[in-house]
């Protein structure tokens, strides 16, 4: 099977702000540069990382079209997440008409949408005929692509893939029982191992903003069921990967670029600033990898 834009590592991209706030997309377009080099798969913007719902329609425009021209739309799964369903089919055709190869989609999310308006708003997109991606997140959507609702929506030909995001690990058998060829992305960095033994076949990722040539290799081991090499990197990186699953996933992600040399920064409101012993937390944690990654980068250069 050829790979398609969500297989493999596929970055949730962190987007830097100048000091005013306002989107820097020449910083935007270096980490996107970084990222490749280092590896990784792929990019997808305009996630909850990606600040999407801060942005106006001009600059959440311009962050897709950064991401296709800089790294090319086979390796874009751009976020088209919106209120409704009208909202988000314009997101997804305008990804279409940047050249991104594929689209990622959350279940409505104004409300707690009933299953037939959840199989409604993915055939209103599937429609443009750009491939889906199921984003499953429950905590913040209040709305459960269960295993049956996904069977349910692949079997319509509205969905690819499904990015899991529940933390239930044992979700992903039941996933491939009811559709084997639904493929299973790993939705969240501190269930990596978990869900790549499980039979993922992708890692829609946040922490390879940060420290993406150690993800790499994590993520390559893993998939290749080498737990002699993946356990050890994933106990090591598991403090700070479980940053990506808590409520300041965003602002963490970005203090851990801003300690690797990359662009962070600040984020947009309503996101504050980091509590000091959050922030301490954070450092130490970002701080005790970086060796690592420096030594992944080293093997890569050789």
């Amino acid at each position: 099977m050829s790979r398609m834009p969500w297989h493999g590592v596929v970055v949730a991209t962190a987007l830097p702000f100048r000091d005013d706030l306002s989107v820097d997309l020449d910083a935007y377009a270096a980490n996107l540069r970084a990222l490749i080099d280092a590896g990784c798969d792929g990019v997808c913007p305009n996630g909850s990382l990606g600040e999407y719902q801060t942005l106006t329609n001009a600059e959440r425009a311009a962050v897709v079209k950064t991401a296709v021209d800089t790294v090319g739309g086979d390796r874009v799964l751009a976020g088209v997440a919106a209120y409704g369903s009208m909202e988000s089919r314009r997101w997804a055709e305008q990804a279409a008409q940047a050249g991104a190869q594929a689209v990622m989609l959350l279940p409505p999310n104004a409300y707690r949408a009933d299953e037939r308006s959840v199989l409604a708003h993915y055939k209103a997109v599937a429609e443009v005929g750009i491939p889906i991606v199921a984003y499953n997140n429950p905590i913040d959507t209040k709305v459960d692509l269960v295993p049956e609702l996904l069977q349910k929506l692949h079997e319509a030909g509205y969905i690819r893939a499904v990015k899991e995001f529940t933390g239930d690990t044992r979700r992903a058998y039941r996933i491939k029982e009811l559709t084997p060829d639904l493929d299973l992305l790993i939705g969240a960095d501190d269930v990596l191992l978990e869900l790549a033994l499980a039979g993922a076949v992708g890692w829609i990722s946040g922490y390879p903003n940060a420290i993406p040539h150690v993800c790499v290799d994590l993520y390559r081991a893993a998939t290749a069921q080498d737990t002699q090499t993946a356990l050890p990197l994933y106990r090591d990186l598991h403090p700070l990967l479980r940053w990506d699953s808590r409520t300041e996933f965003v602002q963490a992600i970005k203090l851990s670029m801003d300690l690797a040399g990359l662009h962070g920064g600040d984020c947009r409101p309503p996101r504050v600033p980091l509590l000091p012993d959050q922030y301490d937390a954070i450092k130490a944690d970002t701080l005790r990898v970086l060796p690592l990654e420096e030594q992944a980068r080293g093997r890569k250069q050789v």
